[in-house]
């Protein structure tokens, strides 16, 4: 891509677990990659009528169900009507082949060797892992969310000379200066109407800190949604809508 082109996020879902009214939370940038599987991915996906065979990676934040459980469905379409013929890569936490080998399993029995004409290959992240996934570069940052017993990593990624981050799901902790800093776009959890230090996810009173805090021009895109937050107070925030495109 050449140099500076705009960022072009396709939201499949902008809800939280229990959120009425909308798909839980997920998007694809550039038509290329997707940031979280939720179980309505496929379904949001072919109402955006984006090209299923287009997706080279998806970048898993965690493993909790509204984030991890739609691999299987998307899988099923690659093995029944959307022939693949080029490899696709999963980058997660540790341990992302193992665990979607058993969910896969439990659901769908031996649909992981009905995959023909390409490659599924699979990246676990630590901290500060950086690498190139579909001609990105991209870096993990972990992030805090679900306890010790739960690992969640929030993602960083460069393409046509523009940065995008993406929180995952995230508590207002220290570590989202670090993903966040310099990027153009900044995709973020943004559970809670109001308040702080709110269980395992961030309100809008912490979102508007943090993008103080970040300075400069980054723009956030609010996802992961309860209710409405109030209306931002500049052009610098987007509150996300199920199955809408915007070009950043």
């Amino acid at each position: 891509m050449s140099e500076r082109e705009p960022l072009d996020l396709a939201f499949v879902g902008t809800g939280n677990a229990f959120a009425p009214q909308r798909c839980w939370s997920g998007f694809v940038l550039n038509e290329r990659v997707l940031f979280d599987a939720p179980p309505t991915a496929l379904y949001a996906l072919k109402c955006l009528r984006l090209p299923l065979d287009a997706i080279e990676a998806i970048f898993v934040s965690h493993f909790h169900a509204d984030h991890f459980y739609g691999l299987p469905f998307l899988l099923l379409q690659y093995a029944y009507e959307t022939r693949r013929t080029s490899d696709l890569t999963i980058v997660g936490p540790p341990g992302i082949e193992e665990r979607l080998r058993a969910l896969t399993e439990l659901g769908y029995p031996g649909l992981l060797d009905k995959l023909h004409g390409f490659v599924l290959r699979f990246v676990d992240v630590e901290d500060g892992w950086h690498g190139e996934v579909a001609g990105l570069r991209a870096e993990a940052v972990e992030v805090v969310h679900g306890g010790p017993a739960l690992r969640s990593f929030g993602y960083r990624v460069e393409a046509g000379g523009r940065a995008l981050a993406y929180t995952g799901d995230s508590e207002y902790c220290e570590q989202l200066l670090r993903l966040g800093r310099g990027v153009d776009v900044l995709v973020s959890d943004c559970t809670y109407v109001t308040g702080r230090s709110n269980p395992e996810h961030m309100s809008f009173e912490e979102v508007q800190e943090l993008r103080e805090r970040l300075g400069g021009t980054t723009r956030l895109v609010l996802t992961h949604l309860g209710a409405r937050p109030p209306e931002p107070p500049d052009d610098h925030y987007i509150v996300a809508v199920d199955r809408a495109r915007y070009r950043l």
